[in-house]
């Protein structure tokens, strides 16, 4: 038999694992729903506790498959969503926040006294100076979270991105671990010397003994408790994706559409970029480093389920491809939900359509098209850096709707290339994890959609861009 690879993928809306063979197919999978706690419009958490047993419940399903012999499983790979962050008790592994997500906002405010910094900050990290990412999250818990304060007085705290905090209940190492792409997402980790920056600690006043210590991506994390199988990767969701294939393809933008939306190119020069576009690292190992460049649109998935709850819609999966054949010229929806991610990094108006009287599936279809055009303003620059882009390759939940896919087409120029598995972020993992194997296949041809002339879209798309740049 065939030896097997275990791929733990643990998102903002779920928690997946799956089992590959060394063909890149799935032998079994498993996934548990975890829940968003949404306290208010900028204020948003989890549960470390439900999401933990979330990760435990759907590796013991796919370990206990009478189809799965795990004395075939050689490795495992983790990959979590970037930039949630969390504290726990350096002994006990008692969580002591809820985790905070991506998405919160509550720091944007105080962000602002760190303005005269930001250029330096964008030059050391690869990143903009915005609230999503870790740095201010746990600088916020320092000062306003009782039991973090208490902790730190009793030298028992740790706190960092989620994925340390999993790894410590996860594995049977009794050392704090983080891996380089969820370290760099925090605002404190040095892009060139891939490690935690004195300066930028400094910035943030988050003493370095809180934090865990650095590894690469591909590294042994030790073994799943319970279990003789060695975790051997760990790295963000996004950046996960990017190896679903294996090494990405210079000529490739990588587009993956989950509850928000990213949009990745690789790249030898990280810090070469055009403004408003982020730099980070997808692969790693103690020698070397692979990097990309990267845009983001912080409210995808998260956009359509606001409109659903909006317009109180049902069976918007089933309903969405029809309307995306029926509804020609919606209206505009400006997506600022989340705030706007690059290039314009700032909060924006409030999320609103441009025409009043909508109905509900012209809503749905237009906030679609919203996200396609937050997509192609990055790739228009993303191909700024790399003329010779010829391609998109597409993956996550909603890239399942052809018409999202042929209006991307449409509006890029680009062929977009959907693969048989969308579901990128556990393959690229599992990649990793087996050692990037460089026979590792694509995952089957798929569908490819072709640019067809849509003037329309191409209007919509240019009016969108003019509001967005004048607000």
């Amino acid at each position: 038999m065939m030896d097997l690879i275990l791929a733990i993928d643990q998102g903002t809306h779920s928690t997946r694992a799956m089992i590959f063979d060394m063909r890149g197919r799935v032998a079994s999978s498993a996934q548990q729903p975890v829940t968003l706690q949404c306290h208010s419009r900028t204020e948003i958490e989890q549960s470390p506790a439900e999401i933990l047993k979330s990760m435990r419940a759907v590796i013991k399903s796919v370990l206990d498959d009478p189809a799965i012999d795990r004395q075939h499983i050689i490795c495992a790979g983790l990959a979590t969503q970037r930039s949630s962050v969390v504290a726990w008790d350096r002994y006990s592994g008692r969580p002591l926040s809820p985790v905070i997500s991506w998405q919160d906002r509550r720091t944007a405010d105080r962000l602002h006294d760190l303005q005269d910094k930001s250029r330096n900050i964008q030059q050391l990290t690869g990143l903009q100076l915005s609230p999503h990412y870790g740095a201010s999250k746990l600088q916020w818990l320092l000062e306003n979270n009782g039991a973090v304060a208490a902790a730190l007085d009793t030298h028992t705290l740790v706190m960092g991105p989620l994925a340390s905090y999993l790894l410590h209940h996860l594995t049977d190492r009794s050392d704090e671990l983080v891996d380089d792409a969820n370290a760099s997402r925090t605002l404190l980790w040095n892009l060139k010397q891939r490690n935690w920056d004195s300066r930028l600690l400094g910035y943030f006043e988050i003493p370095r003994r809180v934090l865990p210590e650095c590894k690469p991506i591909c590294y042994d994390y030790g073994t799943l408790r319970g279990s003789a199988i060695p975790l051997r990767a760990v790295n963000g969701d996004q950046t996960a994706a990017l190896h679903a294939h294996g090494m990405p393809s210079a000529n490739t933008v990588t587009v993956n559409i989950g509850t928000g939306a990213f949009v990745l190119l690789p790249t030898d020069d990280p810090l070469t970029r055009p403004d408003g576009l982020l730099a980070g690292i997808s692969h790693s190992d103690s020698h070397v480093g692979s990097y990309y460049i990267e845009g983001t649109v912080n409210a995808a998935a998260a956009a359509l389920e606001w409109a659903s709850r909006t317009f109180d819609l049902n069976d918007v999966e089933q309903q969405l491809p029809g309307w995306m054949e029926t509804v020609k010229a919606p209206t505009l929806f400006i997506n600022t939900l989340g705030g706007l991610g690059s290039p314009w990094w700032r909060e924006g108006p409030a999320a609103h359509f441009l025409d009043a009287g909508v109905s509900g599936p012209e809503a749905l279809v237009a906030v679609i098209e919203s996200v396609i055009f937050l997509l192609q303003a990055n790739i228009t620059l993303l191909q700024s850096v790399n003329p010779a882009v010829d391609k998109i390759q597409i993956s996550g939940g909603l890239s399942s709707v052809d018409g999202l896919c042929q209006k991307l087409a449409n509006l890029s120029g680009l062929a977009v290339q959907r693969p048989v598995q969308v579901e990128a972020t556990a393959r690229g993992i599992a990649w990793q994890a087996a050692g990037g194997p460089a026979d590792w296949p694509a995952s089957g041809d798929g569908k490819t959609f072709i640019a067809t002339s849509d003037p329309g879209l191409n209007e919509r798309y240019s009016r969108f861009v003019e509001i967005l740049y004048k607000v």
